[in-house]
């Protein structure tokens, strides 16, 4: 297990962050690393390791205090000292995923072809191309034809008579479908930096111009030629597409195909457990977001049992997506349940592990885990903890793809502040939510109902509050279902709590009777 690091301030300097993210086992192969190197055991980039290892923020005044090296060399020893230490992860058979073995051996074969031995050559790379076509590494199998044709076509090997027909047929098969893989991809990244910038789809005309785009540049293919990586991409694609057009029940569609891609050939979750993982997790969200809570149930248990019984192979990249998937859907089963009380215990845990992972998390990620947190409050009627964690979202900096989250962020404080009675803050509140509001440029209809609303109601006697509440509950309804505003109600539970109030009762209590209907 990664140590834990506080301080955001290191993440500045990447061999520091890289020392911090060893494990003990990889901090005791580099010490065997170094002995085998005979004689550098007292080397000065050792040194440097030693330090920087007890080290709990980078300090380079300390560094050059210790005499290991002047303040000119630091940079070029750090830049040595980092390339030993990937060497030695290199050879810990922890990080020996396929493409490390297939490089490997393209590597043995490189070797061999310039001492002149053409046939062993030959023969790793038939291995090696065989190994990069089992496991849909395409790209580096073109590679590898390339390099075979090199060799053909310079020495006369004799090694099979059609060797040449063979390796240009193969060479021009693995080309095409390289090139659908890329423009999938390409369409994929296009789509996902639309949403990033754009946001989803609010009007019409926008919707038209998303399916213009996708259209335009989704490539042909005949599906029945199609690999596993091809058809990855091509649901990736149309995921992409669907979440931006805000067509949830494409999204799981989309989402599931993707996911029995894996379980029809389970080798491929050990071959490309970043890709199952962010499958699974786009599943369950779209689950989530249709309201099917029995497969969401299901899908997130077989999720759990993969997890427990180490399926899904775990380093350092797996570990953080395994931690950020498994407790956002978590999370999620408590608020379709009503089950906040229960779920609080998950609070310290997903704390425990942000401080854990500080250094490999993004700061997006992050604020996702407030904002769940501060709901998970908000539905325990524990309001000032609600604000709490809303308030590390509303005051962090450089959230440029979180925009959102922060409008949503600062709608739950408004009504956290309204149920705690915090009057004078509540005036500062709406003023500030309101002026972020319109800087934002992506006010929805929702949005302006509810703060225009929420605001009137300091203008309102005490025994006209429930009725003013059913008016605002009419008005808001409607939004719930149509095609642009919907998913404001996704991101935070508005007509729950108005129901709350005009029964009064309190959220959990509206969403567990709700979530009676949806069990059945």
């Amino acid at each position: 297990m990664n140590k834990t690091i506080t301080s955001t301030n290191q993440q500045t300097d990447s061999l520091f962050v890289l020392i911090k993210s060893l494990s003990k086992s990889e901090k005791r192969q580099f010490n065997l690393y170094i002995g085998r190197l005979g004689g550098n055991i007292d080397a000065k980039f050792f040194a440097l390791f030693k330090v920087l290892e007890k080290q709990k923020t980078y300090d380079e005044k300390t560094i050059i205090k210790t005499g290991i090296v002047s303040k000119q060399q630091l940079s070029n020893l750090k830049a040595h000292l980092y390339k030993q230490i990937l060497t030695s992860l290199r050879l810990n058979p922890v990080h020996k995923n396929i493409r490390i073995q297939i490089r490997e051996q393209l590597d043995f074969a490189t070797v061999l072809y310039l001492k002149g031995l053409y046939k062993q050559s030959l023969k790793l790379l038939d291995k090696a191309k065989n190994m990069a076509l089992d496991s849909e590494e395409k790209n580096m199998a073109y590679e590898i034809i390339e390099f075979e044709k090199l060799i053909e076509s310079q020495y006369i090997t004799r090694s099979i008579n059609t060797r040449a027909d063979e390796l240009t047929i193969q060479a021009k098969g693995i080309s095409q479908q390289n090139v659908i893989t890329s423009k999938l991809s390409n369409l994929s990244l296009q789509l996902y930096g639309i949403l990033l910038k754009k946001g989803y789809v609010r009007n019409d005309d926008e919707l038209k111009k998303v399916n213009e785009y996708f259209n335009a540049r989704l490539p042909k293919y005949a599906f029945d030629k199609l690999g596993f990586r091809e058809k990855l991409w091509l649901y990736k694609a149309n995921l992409w597409h669907s979440f931006l057009i805000q067509d949830f029940l494409q999204s799981y569609k989309y989402a599931n195909k993707w996911i029995n891609l894996f379980k029809e050939a389970p080798k491929n979750i050990t071959l490309h457990p970043v890709f199952y993982l962010k499958g699974v997790n786009y599943l369950l969200e779209s689950l989530f977001f249709i309201k099917h809570y029995k497969k969401l149930k299901e899908e997130f248990s077989f999720l759990e049992k993969g997890i427990e019984n180490n399926v899904i192979p775990k380093n350092s990249n797996t570990e953080i997506l395994m931690f950020q998937y498994y407790y956002t859907n978590k999370l999620h089963l408590h608020f379709f349940e009503g089950s906040f009380i229960e779920g609080e215990y998950l609070v310290a845990i997903i704390n425990e592990k942000i401080e854990l992972y500080r250094n490999l998390l993004d700061n997006h990620h992050i604020v996702v885990f407030y904002y769940k947190i501060a709901c998970l409050y908000f539905g325990m009627g524990k309001n000032t903890e609600c604000i709490f964690y809303l308030n590390k979202i509303i005051n962090s900096k450089n959230l440029h793809v979180a925009e959102d989250l922060q409008c949503f962020a600062r709608v739950l404080s408004l009504i956290a502040h309204y149920e705690s009675g915090l009057d004078y803050h509540l005036e500062m509140q709406f003023k500030d939510t309101y002026r972020f509001l319109i800087k934002m440029e992506n006010l929805q209809e929702v949005q302006k109902e509810f703060i225009s609303s929420i605001k009137a109601l300091g203008d309102v006697y005490p025994h006209q509050i429930k009725n003013e509440f059913k008016k605002i509950y009419d008005r808001l309804k409607v939004f719930e279902n149509h095609p642009y505003e919907k998913r404001a109600f996704l991101y935070l539970d508005i007509l729950s709590w108005l129901e709350s109030k005009i029964q009064n009762k309190t959220v959990s209590q509206i969403i567990q009777e709700k979530f009676k209907e949806y069990a059945k």
